[in-house]
């Protein structure tokens, strides 16, 4: 149904547990080897915010937030404590006649690089460099796309860079919030699950 641009409570998500998840098929053969198949080109990441509830002001901003998105209906922002910042994310090179660019984050081990497309960054966060120096005007990025546009095109050659902080696209993975009563203002969760959405 509809993304909506409101961030989960923060605060509950800092005690999540999560991170990336790829889905990969593997057929092993009687001798022991193994043929593997990667179905998804990026990773998903999935995370489970039951562990976050510490107090019922928490409970209640939990309730009152999943009621509000309808279950699995509508998506939300997620804050990913454990990856939510990017530094110097070169974004492209000026040609002196493109003025659009989409925010990303590379993840680079060894001679291998994931670049994960960045399509909800935080407003105010977002600072744009040229050839490492900040250029603090001339450009905008909308937050719902992670997309920057500069007024005037970036000079031919021109190393385009930048910093920012983004939110992860995501919605609950289930309809039902189940909790047990252990006393009174007491309640425990075993599963609170939410599962990034590709938008």
């Amino acid at each position: 149904m509809a993304f909506i641009e409101v961030q989960f409570p923060s605060d509950i998500s800092f005690g999540s547990t999560g991170g990336p998840e790829y889905s990969t098929d593997i057929v092993e053969t009687i001798s022991g080897y193994e043929q593997r198949n990667a179905n998804w080109s990026a990773s998903r990441a999935v995370y489970n915010v039951a562990h976050g509830i510490k107090t019922q002001a928490q409970l209640d901003a939990l309730i009152a937030f999943f009621r509000a998105r309808h279950g699995r209906a509508d998506g939300f922002r997620f804050k990913d404590w454990t990856d939510y910042q990017a530094t110097a994310q070169a974004l492209g090179t000026g040609n002196g006649s493109t003025t659009t660019f989409q925010l990303v984050k590379l993840y680079t081990s060894g001679s291998i690089t994931e670049t994960r497309t960045i399509k909800k960054p935080v407003s105010g966060s977002v600072v744009i460099y040229f050839n490492a120096v900040a250029h603090p005007s001339g450009w905008s990025v909308d937050t719902t796309t992670g997309i920057v546009t500069f007024s005037i095109a970036p000079g031919n050659g021109v190393a385009i860079t930048a910093d920012f902080q983004f939110n992860v696209p995501a919605r609950f993975d289930t309809d039902r919030l189940s909790a047990t009563l252990e006393a009174y203002g007491a309640s425990s969760w075993r599963d609170i699950p939410i599962v990034e959405i590709r938008v």
